[in-house]
């Protein structure tokens, strides 16, 4: 976790094993869902190369996902889907997102720390953590998990649709993304109430 070191020390007001990191992937695309991870570290059996997920080559983070499911003392993935976050709206899905990983955890965490700046309405203790990917390896490792599952349902969506470019872009709004959207119309996976994709259902 070198990239912590100009952040303040981070201190947790939990000494025991059970402590998982929460993060989630997924809240600026125009499609699919947001994806949420939480990992329950092994306390006596550290994973070497734990941080922020962007900052990793797709090798990289596939490789480290495969060692937090296989070394991990618990870890569960959850997502929102694209419906659910035109309902509910993107905080509050992805907020729904991280209570599903958590609740799946076994055994079940004791103490959360989640990334960004708000808890995300769960009955176990925690605490936000802003920039958390890069200040502790539970939320590294969570992070990772998000994104390599998000992406590998963008490369499903690809495959089915390969004009939008979606395993090139992951769904964000790039100019490859909205010129697909405007020439081709949305999908169902589109997230209706993104103003991208709300223009284009006003216009067809």
């Amino acid at each position: 976790m070198n990239d912590a070191k100009a952040l303040p020390p981070l201190i947790i007001d939990y000494r025991g094993e059970r402590l998982a990191g929460v993060d989630e992937v997924g809240r600026g695309p125009l499609v699919g869902p947001v994806v949420a991870a939480a990992v329950i570290l092994e306390p006596t059996d550290p994973i070497a190369g734990l941080t922020d997920s962007k900052k990793l080559t797709a090798r990289r983070r596939e490789a480290l996902d495969a060692e937090i499911r296989e070394r991990a003392l618990a870890w569960s993935v959850a997502e929102a889907s694209a419906d659910e976050i035109d309902t509910l709206n993107i905080y509050h899905a992805t907020h729904l997102a991280m209570r599903r990983a958590i609740d799946a955890l076994s055994p079940a965490a004791e103490y959360l720390l989640v990334d960004g700046n708000r808890l995300p309405g769960h009955h176990v203790p925690g605490q936000a953590v802003v920039k958390g990917d890069a200040r502790h390896a539970s939320i590294a490792a969570a992070s990772i998990l998000a994104k390599v599952a998000r992406d590998a349902g963008m490369q499903t969506l690809d495959a089915r649709h390969p004009d939008y470019g979606f395993a090139r872009h992951k769904g964000y709004p790039t100019r490859e993304h909205l010129a697909a959207l405007e020439r081709l119309g949305p999908l169902p996976e589109h997230r209706r109430s993104f103003a991208p994709v709300k223009r284009q259902l006003a216009l067809s």
